[in-house]
């Protein structure tokens, strides 16, 4: 087992009473899981996210934390968040890093793997 690992599972989901399709708002929700694997505790300091819609426009986010937290997980734990994108087409995908400090002092990256955000229905 790693010292270092962190699992992180990502559910995207269409708000369809939240967006207006004739004025090119999609609202996607996405609940992010995140699970120490690792054998020491480690706290989630800041966040990367690229998004990308069906026009090939890519926005970057940065910032620290996730929702207002930068929780501390001990091996085993979990924190689990829900947050929002507003795209301008029917589909998408999202993908980045978390960044994390261990209790040791070592720093590393978790990746965010690619999911896809679209419209029930869209083919991409």
């Amino acid at each position: 087992m790693s010292k270092y690992a962190v699992e992180i599972e990502v559910t995207p989901q269409y708000l369809a009473d939240q967006s207006s399709p004739d004025e090119g708002i999609y609202a996607f929700a996405y609940t992010v899981k995140l699970t120490n694997q690792g054998t020491i505790p480690v706290q989630l300091i800041s966040r990367h996210w690229m998004i990308d819609d069906a026009m090939g426009r890519r926005q970057e986010v940065k910032g620290l934390g996730v929702v207002g937290h930068q929780p501390l997980l001990r091996p085993g734990e979990q924190f689990e968040y829900t947050s929002g994108c507003p795209l301008p087409t029917k589909t998408g995908s999202m993908q980045g890093s978390f960044f994390f400090v261990a209790e040791d002092g070592q720093r590393f990256d978790a990746e965010i793997p690619e999911f896809a955000l679209r419209t029930p229905g869209s083919l991409h």
